[in-house]
């Protein structure tokens, strides 16, 4: 038996493993109190963060009640965008049929970016102060929770109107858009004049052709591509990230295929041409 203390907590025990029929002591452990007590908060610790690792980092989580699956995320952003989608719609087609009321009223008519700014003016002049800081910091909280049904890599991609397009060159159109036998845009400007990107996005051609001279290709988000021809010197190489209004070349006159100092310039939408100047300014 070991020692004995003035302490109940460090009084020494043995448990003894005994044959039944000899009375032969086979095994015994020596403990105290104190000892029993940290041996079962240890047992415990481990077996809970046993079981917290395998729902963790198991496909086991899926099993709990109310745990938002890849599937269910999914679901959530498909159905957003459908009800934004149909938002959208309803208010063109209410604007539509504003217009047309005041069509045949004789008045005149007004846009949608009008309309919207007439109504949040005449919304936030009714409103506080305070109700507009509580209404700011409830969009924040709903925008912050709406992040857990994110996906990785996964990016809303805007429709052409939905774009702002910046004008690559101000200059003069000399030659317009068409889909078969020009399906670019020539703008006319000073050799040395300053090339902008359209739109952010990445480098994927930067080199010499013999027919366009200097020319770049950029890859932009929604299945947009712009083309930069003819140019006097390119400003990036491929692979570089660019945004928009950061310049990319120098207009010039090189290649075979060029008449004076010009850019020529095309638009692509996933793999079709687009005209430029329906997006774009010069």
């Amino acid at each position: 038996m070991g020692k004995r203390n003035s302490s109940d907590w460090n009084k020494v025990y043995r448990l003894t493993l005994v044959e039944d029929k000899t009375h032969l002591r086979i095994k015994f452990w020596r403990f105290s109190r104190l000892g029993f007590v940290l041996i079962a908060l240890t047992v415990l610790v481990v077996t809970t963060l046993f079981y917290w690792s395998i729902i963790s980092f198991t496909p086991l989580r899926t099993t709990v009640p109310g745990y938002p699956d890849e599937h269910f995320k999914r679901g959530a952003i498909a159905n957003a965008l459908k009800i934004d989608s149909l938002e959208n719609e309803m208010t063109r087609w209410a604007l539509y049929a504003g217009n047309l009321s005041r069509i045949l009223a004789g008045e005149e008519t007004i846009g949608a970016d009008s309309l919207l700014k007439s109504n949040t003016k005449e919304y936030l002049r009714k409103l506080s102060d305070a109700e507009i800081a509580r209404g700011d910091s409830l969009l924040r909280t709903s925008v912050a929770s709406a992040e857990q049904f994110s996906i990785s890599n996964h990016k809303r991609a805007l429709p052409l109107e939905g774009q702002h397009f910046f004008s690559p060159l101000k200059g003069t159109v000399s030659q317009p858009f068409d889909a078969i036998l020009h399906p670019a845009v020539d703008i006319t400007a000073p050799a040395g004049a300053v090339v902008s990107s359209v739109l952010d996005g990445t480098v994927i051609f930067a080199d010499w052709t013999d027919t366009h001279g200097y020319s770049i290709a950029i890859q932009h988000e929604s299945g947009i591509i712009s083309f930069y021809k003819h140019n006097q010197k390119l400003l990036r190489k491929t692979g570089d990230k660019v945004s928009a209004g950061t310049p990319v070349a120098l207009v010039g006159s090189t290649g075979s295929l060029i008449e004076g100092d010009h850019l020529h310039f095309e638009l692509w939408h996933e793999g079709e041409p687009i005209d430029p100047a329906r997006y774009c300014k010069f």
